[in-house]
């Protein structure tokens, strides 16, 4: 019967996502047109779909604007499509992340002169200009071309692959199995060596949805750490709205091409209103188009200690918050300060870093210094030693007496011209394991 609740994967999340993701803008593709656009299962991007949002990149030189020639767009696009895997997984995903981040420069020969062109991957100031694209069943050959691997729902912006989702049954067939984990298992199977890393190389958001609930985390997350997430600022009515969004006829054509019955099953259940569930403010808070631009740019950095690191919402919702404060002038002119607290244990040295960076890639902002007191010289080791071109760098003061001698006056501090950050430790002597005060981060910023 058509009422009758349907549990397999396809119906309980994997379809109500492709929904979900539509609502939101993506464009959905079958899995056939999406072959059709990558040419074979080794391949991964969707060139047509990147050449033509190269195609549309305008640059200035000596007054003049002056579109991408065919050989630099050919440039761009061996250079994207070639992740070096011989370093490993993460050292190419970083490689690749660099290139979305900062874009890739080209040789362009203008009016008889050699230039160097840096041309962006993302326009990440207008999401708006940026294609998205979501397809299913997304079947790619492993590293030995074997067999395929055929993770459930892959997005695409500008036609690569960014975004990676497992789909489960919420519930379970095997009582001894929980099917989140068995989907974050899948994902992290997935990325091993002999399997499909080559699609992992360019992923920056991988999740594992069950129709109810769902986890994420970014490229070598293990397993105990991919996380839920807590949403701020959308409200219930919000994440309704998305899920109650019908699609047209062109796009239930092609999300139900050759499977009727599955079209008058979800026919039938979103004649009436449907309730969202976990697994669809996970999708609407991570992946709106905006919001995964958001995500990528100013909440993924990479540690050398400990490789790739995704924010949590308390991270990402905290420094989006600061941000928010220190941007705003009270009467006098001056810019607003602020105070994060931390518990021990929940990241404070990554936020302090993703704050740096955001701070850094806003125009109004990126003249700011940022000073790290820590309490403890041991707190020095907790530094985040990041290795990527758009991470802060820092240059540690010494310890104690000295460090105050040479703390810079006010003006100094806030007022200089280029983006640092401090490290500054207070002496051991000046703290006691009993009095000791909790940790924090202070930004207060110059006006």
């Amino acid at each position: 019967m058509i009422n009758t609740p349907r549990t397999q994967e396809e119906y309980s999340a994997k379809v109500p996502a492709l929904q979900v993701l539509m609502a939101l803008g993506y464009h959905y593709l079958t899995p056939v047109q999406c072959l059709a656009l990558r040419g074979s299962e080794r391949e991964l991007l969707l060139r047509e779909v990147l050449i033509g949002h190269l195609q549309q990149f305008r640059f200035t030189l000596r007054g003049r604007e002056h579109a991408l020639s065919a050989n630099a767009i050919e440039q761009v696009v061996r250079d994207i499509a070639t992740p070096a895997l011989n370093e490993g997984l993460l050292a190419a995903n970083q490689r690749i992340y660099d290139q979305l981040l900062l874009g890739i420069t080209v040789s362009e020969f203008v009016e008889g002169r050699r230039e160097s062109i840096t041309v962006p991957l993302i326009n990440w100031a207008a999401p708006e200009q940026n294609a998205f694209h979501v397809t299913e069943e997304f079947s790619v050959l492993n590293s030995a071309g074997t067999q395929s691997r055929r993770p459930d729902i892959v997005c695409f912006v500008n036609g690569l692959p960014l975004v990676v989702i497992e789909a489960k049954r919420p519930d379970r067939h095997n009582p001894n199995k929980d099917m989140l984990k068995e989907g974050i298992s899948q994902q992290i199977r997935n990325q091993k060596a002999d399997e499909i890393p080559h699609l992992f190389a360019y992923s920056q958001l991988l999740l594992a949805i069950n129709g109810i609930d769902g986890r994420y985390a970014t490229t070598s997350t293990k397993a105990a750490f991919w996380t839920g997430w807590e949403e701020e600022d959308f409200k219930a009515d919000y994440f309704d709205t998305i899920k109650n969004t019908s699609l047209n006829d062109e796009q239930k054509r092609a999300l139900f091409e050759l499977d009727n019955g599955r079209r008058r099953y979800f026919e039938y259940l979103w004649a009436n209103h449907v309730v969202h569930t976990g697994q669809d403010k996970l999708l609407v808070s991570l992946l709106r188009p905006d919001r995964l631009l958001e995500f990528i740019r100013y909440f993924i950095l990479f540690d050398r200690k400990k490789g790739k690191i995704a924010a949590r919402y308390a991270q990402a919702f905290g420094i989006k918050r600061l941000v928010e404060r220190i941007s705003t002038l009270d009467t006098a002119g001056h810019r607003n300060g602020a105070v994060l607290w931390h518990t021990t244990g929940s990241g404070k040295s990554f936020t302090m870093v993703f704050l740096t960076r955001a701070l850094l890639l806003r125009e109004e902002l990126k003249q700011c210094r940022v000073v790290v007191v820590t309490d403890r010289i041991d707190l020095e080791n907790s530094w985040p030693a990041t290795s990527s071109p758009a991470a802060p760098s820092a240059r540690r003061s010494p310890p104690g007496r000295r460090a105050r001698r040479r703390r810079p006056n006010r003006a100094t501090t806030w007022r200089c011209a280029s983006a640092r950050a401090t490290s500054a430790s207070s002496s051991p002597s000046s703290t006691s394991s009993a009095r000791r005060r909790p940790s924090r981060s202070v930004t207060t910023p110059a006006p």
